[in-house]
């Protein structure tokens, strides 16, 4: 007599988001938006949240800043599961990885310089696509500058939960890109794919700026049979000049002793609309509230929010 036992189901993968600053500078106004929205969709459905320093990019890495976004995290009542890790510790796994996509023959060397690179672009944006020079071979006087990725005939398709539906046809879009950059050094298209996949995380919270670099992680994880999250990318904190909110244009850093205003500054901004009276509150309970109310579908689907925005919340009693 055949079994009768109906099959047993199987459990919802359990929530894993994650934060993954670089230790460029300190922490500023656009990373507590990152970082809020990140935390508030892990915890809200009983998840956990991945503290990863993306320590990738030596040259641009500011000696003590690993430890000040840690210690401004903390201040700011931020809770992270795990140990904190950094990706400077996981260069074995890069160098698998790309192993890996060079024996597929995804990856190809190539000797062309940025500067080669501009002045073979004949489209007026700013956004330099690699022509493919390199992509057939070099020759025997060239000398390998960088791995890219042969994107000819990418089609990646995702939906974004704030920003909808995605495609994107990475030949003709984003071009070849780098994923072993000049020096021997991992590019962060790779190490972010990678770890992502490798890290259990369901689900990526990020700024808008890094919109762009969604397929190229995902074609990364595809071709190396990992599994890839579903995407939710933030509207981006800009300046009085229009431009991102970033160490590079000297934002202003984050201020440990004004946590819960700064807190409620970024629910504020991201359409949480909390309660005036909880300025008066412990930066605990405005975690606990927020935690509480969290709603994602709350939050715009503009691309950008000016950070003067911040001065007009004043009219409204909240600060």
């Amino acid at each position: 007599m055949p079994d009768q036992t109906p099959p047993a189901k199987l459990s919802p993968q359990p929530y894993r988001g994650r934060f993954a600053p670089s230790p460029s500078g300190p922490l500023h106004f656009g990373s507590l938006i990152a970082a809020t929205g990140s935390y508030l969709q892990a915890k809200s459905q009983q998840g956990e949240w991945l503290i990863r320093i993306d320590d990738v990019d030596p040259p641009r890495e500011v000696a003590g800043a690993s430890d000040a976004i840690l210690t401004t995290l903390e201040h700011f009542g931020f809770e992270w599961d795990g140990p904190v890790s950094f990706q400077s510790q996981r260069n074995d796994i890069y160098r698998d990885a790309l192993n890996t996509l060079q024996r597929k023959g995804y990856i190809y060397p190539c000797a062309c310089s940025r500067k080669q690179i501009a002045e073979a672009q004949t489209s007026s944006t700013t956004n330099a696509i690699y022509p493919g020079t390199c992509r057939n071979g070099l020759t025997q006087n060239q000398s390998i500058h960088t791995l890219r990725m042969n994107t000819q005939g990418a089609i990646i398709q995702f939906n974004d939960l704030l920003q909808g539906n995605c495609q994107y046809n990475l030949g003709t879009e984003i071009g070849d890109y780098i994923v072993l950059r000049a020096g021997g050094l991992f590019a962060y298209q790779l190490a972010t794919g990678v770890d992502d996949a490798l890290q259990g995380i369901t689900e990526v919270v990020r700024g808008n700026d890094l919109l762009d670099s969604t397929p190229c992680q995902m074609l990364i994880q595809q071709h190396l049979g990992l599994d890839t999250a579903v995407y939710c990318h933030l509207p981006v904190v800009i300046n009085d000049q229009g431009q991102k909110l970033s160490k590079r244009n000297q934002a202003p850093t984050l201020i440990d002793k004004q946590a819960s205003v700064q807190i409620l500054q970024a629910l504020v901004f991201l359409g949480q609309n909390p309660p005036i009276v909880l300025k008066q509150e412990s930066v605990s309970n405005i975690w606990q509230w927020a935690i509480a109310n969290w709603q994602y579908a709350k939050i715009t689907r503009q691309q950008t929010i000016p950070y003067q925005n911040i001065a007009q919340l004043k009219n409204q009693n909240y600060f």
